[in-house]
């Protein structure tokens, strides 16, 4: 019964605070805060804390919580008082609470900027980072309440919670006094803090992944009692596999009597099952997963793959089911791939796992691949099977994820197992749409420095009911961010598996130089001139004639590789009449051997329906870089049959191959084999670039709490607005941009005073929204040498667009001639801060002709950006122009970029025109737009998606 005194003691419940987390051992927990209402689930929570624990909390034997304490730890005001649950199945597990302080440790309020905080987690969830992810979750709230700096007392033997505090990355300060540490440490992130927290959320995500990808134990709901049906489909899937681990058929309506199902043990239900299960796969009626997911939590299911159709796809009501479907799993700490899912798949020898409705077990390898859409998952399946079958040879698979309606794991999650994954070389992704980007950029990242990334993305619709962070930049930024990171974007699977296979099977090339051989000269001459349409770099076609011989080619590539001035050999083929598979093999013989006695080097063949060749040079052993496999033997694959071989066979036309030998990829068409090459070549050079990425410059001449001052007072005015003119003015100036005076001249008379003030020569200007930046519609009147000019000019612009209030004209002091640039700042809700770049006018209009990087922009990025754009030759002196000043338009750039960086108020900045000359540069026009910052959720504790 709550008292009056209790109810005003209960302010606004924070239900913001609600989080679901992944712990360090891939479970999931929920942190909500705590109410009055959790009496019976504290008091139940204590008894369950060892003695110890307890002593190391209250400093001295403290069996039970008295009524006081009860009350005293369920009754917060959410501001100065705050206590924290970490729960499972509804149960706590955990508790974190902070008091805020004064001087000399007294209870306080705000202006008070300190708080005591205590934590105590049940004995059997230590060491599964439920203290540290607690901590995370307690100080973003505490600095939500202007809490700057936690202390706690600790003993010196809890050396667990001493960890926990000390690994955290804060800045801090430690001392002992009367047999107690005492810790102190500001609550701000530092790049150590969010480092540890990173790392954290990496291992956390990758081992709940390898929970459902490398189980120990699965079970199947719903298989039917006769043959048919998806259920009894995805058990012989399974069981045909050979999944190492145990399997159990499960579905209520057995008989009790049925002891086994295909020779697998059949129960009525997970909870009878005797052993421990760590992988339910769900294949029952949308209605009936409820109670499946409850008998699951209840028996310790780690995770689930539910392939049950009747979610977010079908309408209003399947999205509020799917809802329903995460937080019930989530509850338990289970994690969910689906609904609508098309399965999961794993082909180490450990596991052989293939849960999924591919009635065919993919060959092993070391691809990794995710597909949101079950259609493009078989697609994918199928392609690289049938690759695997006579066009490029065996190709295998590591793990494969297709996650269905996404309502749980995702992409991201996904990407953080592969990036340790010992057993994935390459990740090839298809995504219909990015949930997260901000996040997803910075795995990418991280991931494709290690390893290769290749990206499809669909039509940007997302995942029926799935909830996805709108993004208001255009398809072609998102993709431009997406290369900046990394990640090889191309825009078909087609594509996505021809780039993946030379990946897998061949070095990365050290540059764009590319030797063509072979015994066509019109292939030689196609692909050639694919190289420079891609730019690359190729050499004139070495053209071995129709006779060449395999010995031809053998001396032939030897040669090519040796060659210093050469970074990748495309050997380009044609059958030669009446030699058959014989002569196939041997040329794949011989272009082996060749590729062998030079390594290092990337080797690929176009080739015209010469199945033999392409089944030749792809016999063997392992998908793996050959770079890789130099490094480590033991990672190289077990050798594999083509398709139509059994198990273990060599086609009798293929010439075994020395463990150790890159396989070759063989393309039907000159255009893909040079597609692949090239994205290889870029991919290759972001690898070099990557690991000196360039810093952020420090610039004299910058206010940052000065222009903090002024955008304060300029935000009292409204949640968003575009300051005036002298206002913008004032604010670039603090950064150091000097935006050149445009004085308003409303009459003829006003113009030629502006005129006499700036001096002549001058420009006049219509500013009106639509003849602003339009020269080619005749706004805007250069070069003016006086008065009389300016009159006329006046006169004419009025005559032919309107009054002067229509107009809205200006006359500004003429820059020295260069060219007009375009410079862009703006702050996207999903993505974050972005600076783009292009030539002002058609170029960027009509082209799209812009390039983009992430803030904050380090000094080797401003120089790419300058360069990335397709018109940068006009830069740089084409065709005998003077080069322009393009260091300071470099500088220009990092001032933007530090200005959005510093001021996230700042959610957009568009100077236009930039004219930039060969000494110095001149910015003639400039606009902002303050707002309220939009909320940086990457810099928030660790959380899964709320659903």
């Amino acid at each position: 019964m709550q008292t009056p005194a209790d109810r005003q003691d209960r302010h606004e419940y924070p239900a913001h605070w609600e989080a679901d987390v992944v712990l360090r051992d891939g479970g999931t927990a929920r942190i909500r805060p705590i109410t009055v209402d959790d009496a019976d689930r504290l008091v139940s929570f204590y008894e369950q804390v060892s003695d110890e624990s307890k002593y190391y909390r209250f400093f001295a034997p403290y069996p039970r919580l008295s009524a006081k304490d009860v009350h005293r730890f369920t009754h917060h005001d959410f501001v100065d008082r705050v206590g924290l649950a970490a729960t499972i199945g509804g149960e706590f597990i955990a508790t974190v609470r902070y008091d805020r302080i004064g001087a000399g440790g007294a209870p306080a309020s705000a202006p008070a900027d300190e708080a005591e905080v205590a934590f105590l987690v049940q004995d059997a969830q230590q060491g599964r980072g439920v203290a540290s992810a607690l901590l995370e979750h307690i100080a973003a709230v505490a600095r939500e309440r202007g809490i700057r700096r936690f202390a706690a007392e600790v003993l010196p033997a809890n050396t667990k919670m001493i960890k926990v505090f000390t690994d955290a990355g804060y800045t801090q300060k430690r001392s002992f006094e009367d047999g107690v540490v005492r810790l102190e440490f500001d609550l701000e992130p530092t790049d150590r803090s969010l480092a540890v927290q990173r790392a954290r959320e990496q291992r956390a995500e990758a081992r709940s992944v390898r929970r459902l990808l490398a189980p120990g134990s699965v079970a199947v709901v719903g298989v039917g009692r006769t043959l048919g049906g998806i259920g009894r489909g995805l058990l012989g899937n399974i069981r045909d596999a050979g999944f190492t681990g145990s399997l159990y058929a499960v579905n209520r309506a057995f008989p009790e009597e049925l002891k086994d199902v295909d020779g697998v043990p059949a129960y009525r239900s997970v909870r009878d099952i005797d052993g421990h299960v760590d992988l339910v796969v769900v294949a029952v009626p949308a209605e009936q997963v409820p109670q499946v997911v409850t008998e699951c939590g209840e028996h310790g299911v780690q995770g689930l793959v539910v392939v049950s159709a009747g979610y977010a796809e079908s309408g209003p009501d399947g999205r509020e089911r799917q809802r329903e479907l995460v937080r019930h799993a989530r509850t338990y700490g289970m994690r969910i791939i689906g609904p609508n899912a098309f399965g999961i798949i794993n082909t180490s020898s450990e596991v052989r796992l293939n849960a999924s409705l591919a009635p065919e077990m993919p060959r092993p390898g070391r691809i990794g691949l995710f597909a949101q859409s079950g259609a493009i998952g078989i697609a994918l399946l199928s392609r690289l099977h049938r690759r695997g079958a006579g066009v490029t040879g065996v190709t295998g698979v590591s793990t494969f994820v297709s996650s269905g309606n996404r309502a749980d794991v995702s992409g991201n999650d996904v990407i953080q197992y592969w990036y340790d994954d010992p057993d994935t070389d390459v990740v090839l992704m298809y995504l219909e749409s990015i949930g997260n980007p901000r996040k997803f950029t910075r795995l990418a990242r991280r991931t494709a420095a290690a390893k290769p990334m290749v990206v499809v993305q669909g039509a940007g619709s997302a995942p029926q009911g799935h909830a996805v962070r709108a993004t208001r930049l255009p398809r072609a930024t998102v993709s431009a961010l997406l290369r900046q990171a990394g990640v090889i974007r191309v825009d078909t699977i087609t594509e996505l598996v021809d780039a993946g296979l030379l990946l897998a099977r061949q070095p990365l090339p050290a540059g764009p130089r590319v030797t063509i051989l072979g015994n066509s000269e019109s292939l030689g001459l196609l692909t050639y001139d694919q190289c420079l349409a891609e730019g690359l770099r190729p050499s004139r076609p070495v053209d071995l004639t129709t006779g060449a011989t395999a010995e031809d080619f053998h001396r032939a590539l030897s040669e090519a590789l040796a060659d210093e001035s050469c970074d990748a050999v495309v050997v380009t083929a044609i059958p030669a009449i009446g030699e058959g598979v014989r002569g196939d093999a041997e040329l794949a013989e011989a272009l082996r051997s060749a590729s062998a006695g030079v390594p290092g080097k990337t080797v690929l063949v176009v080739h015209v329906e010469l199945g033999g060749l392409a089944e030749a040079l792809s016999a063997a052993v392992s998908t793996a870089p050959a770079s890789l496999e130099r490094r480590d033997p033991h990672r190289l694959a077990e050798r594999l049959p083509t398709a139509g071989a059994g198990a273990g066979a060599v086609p009798p036309t293929v010439v075994p191959v020395p463990e150790g030998t890159a396989l070759i990829p063989a393309y039907p068409a000159p255009e893909r084999a040079v597609r692949a090459l090239a994205e290889a070549v870029k991919y290759a050079q972001w690898r070099r670039e990557v690991i000196d990425p360039g810093k952020v410059p420090e610039f004299e001449y910058i206010d940052e709490k000065g222009a903090a001052a002024l955008i304060e007072g300029l935000l009292t005015r409204g949640q968003g607005l575009t300051p005036g003119a002298e206002e913008t003015c004032e604010l670039l100036a603090r950064y150091g941009i000097q935006v050149r005076s445009a004085i308003p001249a409303p009459t003829p008379d006003t113009a030629a005073e502006a005129a006499r003030t700036l001096g002549y020569p001058v420009a006049l200007k219509a500013t009106a929204p639509h003849l602003r930046h339009r020269a080619d519609l005749g706004g805007v009147r250069l070069d003016l040498a006086d008065e009389e000019q300016l009159r006329r000019a006046y006169a004419e612009l009025t005559e032919l667009f309107g009054k002067p209030e229509e107009l809205r004209p200006v006359v500004q002091a003429m820059a020295p001639r260069g060219v007009d640039t375009l410079v862009r700042a703006v702050i996207d809700p999903a993505v974050g801060a972005v600076v783009s770049f292009g030539l002002a006018g058609a170029a960027s209009q009509l082209l799209d002709d812009m390039a983009h990087r992430l803030v904050p922009v380090t000094d080797r990025e401003a120089t790419s950006l300058v360069r990335s754009i397709r018109t940068a030759p006009l830069l740089f002196g084409w065709r005998g122009s003077t080069p322009v000043d393009t260091p300071a338009l470099e500088e220009l750039l990092l001032r933007v970029s530090r200005l959005v960086d510093d001021h996230p108020e700042v959610v957009a900045v568009t100077l236009e025109p930039v004219v930039v000359a060969p000494r110095g540069l001149s910015v003639l026009g400039a606009t902002v737009r303050l707002a309220p910052p939009p909320a940086r959720d990457d810099l928030g504790p660790r959380t899964l998606p709320a659903y």
